[in-house]
C-alpha cells in the first residue's frame, strides 16, 4: 500500500520528469526496489515537497549540487531535463552550472556545461 510520502513524491517526480522516475523504478526493480522507494519518499515526498522554494529553484540548486559532484552524469542529465520540463531557461541553466566554476572547480563546471550542452542541443 502507498504510503503519503510516497504519494507525494511520485506526484511530484511526475510533474517534473515522469520519464527519469520510470527509467529509476525499472533500474532498481529487480535488484533494490526499496531504493526507488526510498528516493520517492524521502528526497521528494519529505524534501522536494516542502514549502518554501519554488520547483525551478529547486531544480536549479539540484542541477548546481550534481555539477559540482562531477560525477554524477545520469542524474545531471535527468534534472537539466527536469529544470527544462518546468520552465527554467537555457541561460539559468548555463549561469547555474558556470557558478559551480567558482565553488567546485573548472573540470566540474566544464563536464557539466557539457552535459547540459548535450541536452540543450536535443531540445
Amino acid at each position: 500500500m502507498e504510503n503519503q510520502r510516497y504519494k507525494r513524491g511520485i506526484e511530484a517526480l511526475r510533474r517534473v520528469n515522469e520519464e527519469g522516475i520510470t527509467n529509476l523504478i525499472r533500474s532498481m526493480d529487480d535488484v533494490a526496489p526499496d531504493l526507488a522507494r526510498y528516493v520517492i519518499e524521502f528526497a521528494y515526498g519529505d524534501i522536494y515537497t516542502r514549502p518554501g522554494l519554488h520547483t525551478k529553484q529547486r531544480e536549479l540548486c539540484i542541477v548546481a549540487a550534481l555539477t559540482a559532484l562531477g560525477n554524477r552524469e545520469d542524474q545531471l542529465r535527468d534534472h537539466i531535463q527536469a529544470a527544462l520540463n518546468v520552465g527554467c531557461t537555457r541561460q539559468e541553466l548555463v549561469e547555474t552550472i558556470l557558478m559551480m566554476a567558482v565553488y567546485a572547480g573548472f573540470p566540474a563546471a566544464i563536464k557539466g556545461m557539457q552535459i547540459a550542452r548535450e541536452m540543450l542541443l536535443r531540445e
